[in-house]
């Protein structure tokens, strides 16, 4: 009897010993699920932001056969920076597709001094004239994205973008009865490569790169034109459906219509919000 009891006992320890053994290689061997990524989980997403852009504009225009003069709307007409807005909205249908919209109004305007003489819209404008200028250049953007490398904590896609730019520039002086303006439209198709990696399920680091240029074989002297838009951003989702954003964006335009033609140049920081459903 004392034996079986002691048998019994040694059998115990033996189970008990083998028992933790397996279950510490289990534990080994066990890795949690990792958590997935918290702003990846809706269908419409919408994006506010304020830009704090650094504009450089050029422009130039030709009136009954007179040249203009390029006009720098800084240096020469005393543009002065302030913060845009710009609006984003993102429908997202299936995993890997995103359809895309954007509307980024620019203005400015500003009453000055001439400092120099140049030739705008058929018109002279000599050193010491009061000009008011007005100047708008809002871009419309209508793209479609898709994804073809998505993971769990990120994704690299394909951007195909119907950019269109309108720019019209006024001045008004006492030399005329009515302000002379220039005014151009640019549907710009543009393609570009964007992607997304999550350094915590709640940190999103983005990347975006589109751009356009008007081939060789098609440039000719009454058309050209080249778009680039660069834009890095870190985004912070405080839970599926809200987040803030902040980041750099840099948008370059060039157009030539005829004999008018501007170079447009907007770069800074901007912050936001995103809401998502």
């Amino acid at each position: 009897m004392r034996m079986s009891v002691c048998r019994l006992f040694v059998m115990a320890g033996i189970v008990v010993v083998a028992l933790g053994w397996s279950s510490r290689d289990a534990a080994a061997q066990y890795r949690p699920p990792a958590k997935p990524a918290i702003g990846e989980d809706y269908h419409i997403e919408a994006s506010f932001a304020w830009w704090n852009a650094e504009p450089s504009i050029l422009v130039s225009s030709e009136s009954l056969g007179i040249p203009g003069d390029d006009i720098d709307l800084i240096d020469d007409l005393s543009i002065l920076k302030h913060k845009l807005r710009k609006l984003d909205i993102v429908l997202r249908p299936g995993k890997k597709h995103r359809f895309r919209f954007e509307y980024l109004p620019i203005s400015y305007s500003a009453d000055t001094v001439i400092k120099r003489t140049f030739v705008f819209n058929g018109q002279r404008y000599t050193i010491g004239l009061p000009v008011k200028t007005t100047a708008e250049f809002n871009t419309s953007r209508f793209g479609y994205e898709y994804d073809f490398l998505y993971m769990k904590r990120g994704f690299l896609g394909a951007l195909f973008d119907l950019k269109y730019t309108s720019v019209n520039v006024s001045l008004e002086s006492p030399l005329t009865a009515q302000p002379e303006f220039t005014s151009a439209v640019a549907p710009i198709p543009t393609i570009g490569i964007v992607g997304r990696a999550y350094v915590s399920p709640e940190v999103a680091i983005n990347g975006e790169l589109s751009l356009f240029r008007v081939p060789d074989s098609l440039a000719k002297d009454k058309f050209d034109g080249s778009y680039t838009d660069v834009d890095l951003n870190l985004t912070y989702n405080y839970n599926r459906y809200v987040g803030a954003v902040v980041g750099y964006r840099r948008l370059s335009v060039f157009y030539q219509f005829e004999r008018d033609s501007g170079a447009l140049k907007f770069s800074g920081l901007y912050f936001g919000g995103v809401v998502r459903y």
